[in-house]
């Protein structure tokens, strides 16, 4: 595991499953490490710069795109830093798919014809290029295992607010 740091304007500190998040107020300092989460479990093996190629690619997208929709990041002191705004997360990811593999053939193989809401057709095969991209949200568990949720429920549950989710997808 990484060391924990301690600041001294420090105001709160979370360990993820490969990131650290140290809080300063309304601000917030993001290391990205390089250790690993499959399957919910830290794996013991690092992979290294890890960490540091995922923070760039997100700081790299995060001001391409800063001109089209505000975003939380203000600097990157470091390669595996980055920080910015604290915001309220939104406790739901979305992860949209092309091709009947992972996650989604499991289910699928497993006679699921209903995943995340999402009514797949009959005769598909692994590998294959879905008719259109679908949007197969999940839960964003603190702890444990993420859980696949549709978009009506995640309105229904209250976890996310109707004008939220329009935004994060045409419903």
């Amino acid at each position: 595991m990484s060391k924990e740091y301690k600041f001294s304007n420090q105001t709160s500190f979370y360990q993820g499953k490969v990131r650290d998040v140290y809080g300063f107020g309304e601000y917030l300092l993001m290391i990205t490490s390089d250790r690993i989460s499959a399957f919910d479990v830290v794996l013991p093996k690092l992979i290294p710069f890890k960490g540091q190629v995922l923070n760039q690619i997100a700081s790299y997208f995060l001001n391409a795109t800063r001109d089209i929709v505000p975003n939380w990041l203000i600097s990157t002191p470091d390669a595996n830093a980055a920080y910015g705004f604290k915001c309220e997360p939104i406790p739901i990811e979305m992860v949209i798919r092309n091709y009947m593999v992972g996650h989604l053939w499991r289910e699928y193989k497993a006679g699921n014809r209903v995943v995340c809401g999402v009514k797949l057709p009959d005769g598909l095969v692994e590998n294959q290029q879905l008719p259109q991209p679908i949007i197969t949200p999940t839960t964003k568990a603190s702890e444990g295992h993420d859980e696949d949720i549709s978009v009506a429920d995640i309105i229904s549950k209250g976890i996310v607010a109707p004008t939220v989710m329009e935004k994060l997808v045409l419903i």
